[in-house]
Order: C-alpha cells, then sequence, then structure tokens
C-alpha cells in the first residue's frame, strides 16, 4: 500500500501543480495588463514597473488560495481519469486497493491540500494583500471606502464611542479620524478630532494635533463647552488595526482570528455582524473544500473510458467544480440577505456535494 499510495500521491501532485501554475500564470498576465493601465495614470507619482511587477507579485498567494481546490479538482480528476482509461486502476484495484482503502488513500493526500490551503488563507495571502494595499496606496493615494469610510462602535463600562475613520494611509495609519462620546443614556459627552493616529502595542490609540471638545451639561444648571488642541491624545480602546483594515478592506482577505475578534466586536456593540460570521465560517470551511473535490474526483477512476472519451468526462468533473463555487457564492448572497444561520450557509455546499460525489461513488462501486 505503501508504493501504491505514493504512485498516486505523487501523480495527483505533480497535476495539481501544473494547472495551479498554469492558472496563475493566466492571472498575472490579467493583473499585469491591469497595472499597464494603472502605470500611464500614475507614472507623475512615481509607480514605476518594478513597482506594478511587485504589486503583481504579492497578489500571487491569494489567487493561489483561491485556486488550489479547483486545481486540485482539476488534476485528480485528470489523474484518475487516465488511471481508469490505461487500466492501471483496475489493476491496482485487483493488487487489493479497495474502494475504502482508496478514499482513504485520498483524503490522506486532501489533508496536505487542506494544511496548504489554510496556510495561504491565513497566514500568507493576508500579509501579502496588506503589503500589496500599503504600496499601491504609497504611490495612488490613500485606502478608503466610499464618501465617508469606517465606521465602527464600541461600549465600554461608562460610555459609548461612534468612531469613523476616513481612510488608512500608506503606512498603515488611520487618517482623518472622528470619535463621538456618549453616556450610556445617550447624551453626547465629548468630540474628539483629530487629522492622523496610529495603533499602540498597548491596546489604545495615538491621535497627533487632537481637536477635543467636551460637552459640560447639567441639569437645571449651565451647559458648556470645553475645548482643547492637544498635540496628543492617548485613547484606550479594543478597536484595532485589523477591524479598522476589515471596515474599509474585503473581509476574506484577513486571518480567521481577527476575523472572528471583529465578529465578536460587531456583535458586542449592536452591529449587525451577520456578513462578517458567513464569511468567518466560509473561510473555516473553504480549507476543507479541497477535500470535496478529491471526494468528487474519486469516481472516475470507476468508470470505462473508450478512446477519446476521457476529454468529456474530465469537462463535466470541471463544469462539477465550477458549479460547485457558483452554489457557494449564492448560498453566502442568500444566507446573508435570508439571514439563514451563518455555518450552515457556508457549509451547506460543501456538504451537498459530498453527498452527491459519496452517493456516485457508493453506485458505481456497487455496479461494478
Amino acid at each position: 500500500m505503501k508504493t501504491i499510495r505514493r504512485l498516486i500521491h505523487g501523480e495527483i501532485i505533480r497535476s495539481v501543480c501544473f494547472v495551479a501554475f498554469g492558472f496563475l500564470a493566466l492571472f498575472v498576465f490579467f493583473d499585469l495588463v491591469d497595472q499597464l493601465q494603472t502605470l500611464s495614470k500614475n507614472k507623475f507619482q512615481g509607480y514605476q514597473l518594478q513597482h506594478a511587477l511587485m504589486y503583481v507579485s504579492l497578489l500571487i498567494p491569494s489567487h493561489l488560495y483561491e485556486l488550489l481546490p479547483i486545481s486540485v479538482l482539476i488534476g485528480s480528476i485528470f489523474v484518475m481519469a487516465r488511471f481508469a482509461q490505461s487500466s492501471e486502476f483496475t489493476i491496482l484495484r485487483t493488487g487489493g486497493l479497495g474502494p475504502w482503502r482508496a478514499l482513504g488513500t485520498l483524503f490522506q493526500l486532501g489533508l496536505i491540500f487542506v494544511c496548504v490551503t489554510f496556510i495561504f488563507g491565513d497566514y500568507i495571502s493576508p500579509w501579502s494583500d496588506r503589503q500589496a494595499q500599503l504600496l499601491k496606496a504609497h504611490y495612488q493615494g490613500q485606502i478608503t471606502v466610499g464618501q465617508t469610510g469606517a465606521w465602527l462602535r464600541e461600549k465600554q463600562s461608562h460610555s459609548q464611542f461612534a468612531i469613523n475613520v476616513r481612510a488608512m494611509s500608506s503606512e498603515g495609519k488611520p487618517e482623518n479620524i472622528r470619535i463621538n462620546e456618549f453616556d450610556n443614556e445617550g447624551r453626547l459627552l465629548a468630540i474628539t478630532m483629530a487629522p492622523q493616529g496610529e495603533f499602540t502595542a498597548q491596546g489604545s490609540w495615538l491621535l497627533k494635533s487632537v481637536d477635543r471638545r467636551i460637552f459640560h451639561i447639567k441639569d437645571n444648571e449651565v451647559s458648556s463647552i470645553e475645548m482643547l488642541n492637544l498635540p496628543e491624545w492617548h485613547w484606550t480602546t479594543e478597536v484595532t488595526a485589523e477591524m479598522v483594515g476589515a471596515a474599509l478592506l474585503s473581509p476574506d482577505r484577513m486571518k480567521t482570528i481577527d476575523l472572528f475578534q471583529y465578529m465578536r466586536h460587531l456583535a458586542a456593540n449592536g452591529q449587525n455582524a451577520q456578513r462578517y460570521e458567513i464569511e468567518f465560517w466560509r473561510k473555516v470551511f473553504y480549507p476543507l473544500s479541497c477535500w470535496v473535490m478529491l471526494t468528487l474526483a474519486l469516481p472516475f477512476a470507476y468508470l470505462h473510458f473508450r478512446s477519446g472519451n476521457i476529454a468529456g468526462h474530465v469537462f463535466g468533473g470541471v463544469m462539477a467544480g465550477i458549479s460547485f463555487y457558483l452554489l457557494n457564492n449564492v448560498f453566502g448572497f442568500m444566507g446573508n440577505l435570508q439571514n439563514w444561520q451563518p455555518w450552515l450557509t457556508a457549509a451547506a455546499p460543501a456538504m451537498i456535494y459530498s453527498v452527491v460525489s459519496l452517493a456516485t461513488f457508493g453506485w458505481l462501486v456497487l455496479r461494478q
């Protein structure tokens, strides 16, 4: 079994690497074409060809994270279908490779792909994507979204805060910050504005050139406004750089733990976290889709191919994999609109296709 396992794993890994390399080359070409337009628009800001190449290179881990499951599907289908066409799999079955052993062999290989996908999605891709955004912002301007930027809320023991960050600088620092402080009864206590700030390691923000207005509102007494101009001001908060980045950038580029903390923060402060809950569970289940893809590929080893018939079956398998991704995205949008359970919304496509592929596998085994 060790020799058989090495044969199957080696063939699939080589095929998956070849497919992934082909897809990456295509995506890199598209990114380069897109950056050629950016070069002409930002040539006076110092954005040159080497910066465009570096930006495209930093996007490669994100593309690889997105492409790994579909590459696993295409590569494994090709190998399984080729084994069936050349009768190699029939020989392996005669030598003792039973159905459940074959499934277990692919599941062992699937664990490797799951780990690789998780590492790229949770560590390499978020870092490289953030560096790409900062590089682009350094030459093209700030990182922002919409006209008003990002809005966040935080509840503390004696007050509540509404935080507005209009943009992030090329160094990853918040800019054009406005913090509205309210008491627990909803009365405005203070407004703090600063053109720039930075995140400190002690769980606080360091705001610079601060314009702070404190409202002293007293019942049956004269109210007053205290205006302060401070060079620096420390604000203790649980709002981190990752949370601000999640509000300004796409949540699927975050680490799983950062996304979980931001989701918890939104829920604790009475904000709608449905979108981020779905995205969190999708990141949890996305690496497991490699197992689903290998399960979809295994039935192809039990088919009998005639000469020239392999291409049609491989194409059908690829279409099944593409339909899986379409269903995955559709379930995400529908779950967000219909308020479905986030974990069920994220896991449903994988469960459906796993049941279908296992049923097909069982039917082919019983038939033969």
